[in-house]
């Protein structure tokens, strides 16, 4: 048997417990600006769905990662296709991905949502006194994990039946935000060190 070894090191958990602080620092602040701001339920609405979307594109890649094939990557690699060797670069840290997507942006999104859904029923409990506040909140709290876990089931859906064209499309995504910015987030893949094991 292969001894499948983690690339998760002290150094990522650092990383990922910085990263996830200020991001979750970042939607926090996107959410009461937008609820302090903004005086619509409507658009406040908006914003909300907006976030439960990124949670359910997270979701998607996370699972896509981890079920797609690395080889029709090195056939387009091979031919220059944009976006080949930065999928090959995503599958190659397939629990780094995942872990990042699904665990880092999937928890935040969904506490985030969750306080900000809380800020919509207190905006519509103000311009409606006379509403019901246990039941409002009752609503929002049973609306945003309907959108949630739906949203989810339907995109792992599409995650692990389109595997490789999510990730190749995530790909170029990264390829041409290399291009424009001139900055490299991805690493040069290194060969796969393929051994045989001997059977006793």
């Amino acid at each position: 048997m292969h001894n499948h070894k983690s690339s998760v090191s002290k150094r990522y958990i650092l990383f990922i417990f910085v990263g996830s602080f200020l991001l979750a620092v970042a939607f926090s602040l996107l959410s009461e600006t937008l609820t302090r701001s903004v005086k619509s339920v409507a658009i406040s609405l908006t914003g909300l769905l907006f976030i439960i979307l990124i949670g359910i594109l997270a979701d998607i890649i996370g699972t896509a990662v981890t079920a797609a094939q690395e080889a029709p990557f090195h056939a387009r690699a091979a031919k220059r296709v944009r976006g080949a060797k930065e999928g090959v670069f995503l599958l190659r840290n397939a629990d780094k991905v995942a872990n990042i997507c699904n665990d880092v942006i999937g928890d935040i999104v969904g506490t985030v949502s969750g306080a900000l859904g809380i800020s919509i029923v207190v905006k519509i409990l103000n311009n409606n006194p006379g509403w019901p506040a246990l039941w409002a909140n009752i609503i929002m709290t049973a609306l945003i994990a309907s959108l949630t876990v739906s949203g989810k089931a339907l995109g792992k859906t599409l995650a692990l039946t389109r595997a490789n064209d999510v990730i190749f499309l995530v790909g170029k995504i990264l390829a041409y935000w290399q291009k424009i910015t001139g900055k490299r987030c991805t690493k040069k893949n290194r060969p796969v060190n393929k051994k045989r094991v001997n059977k006793v």
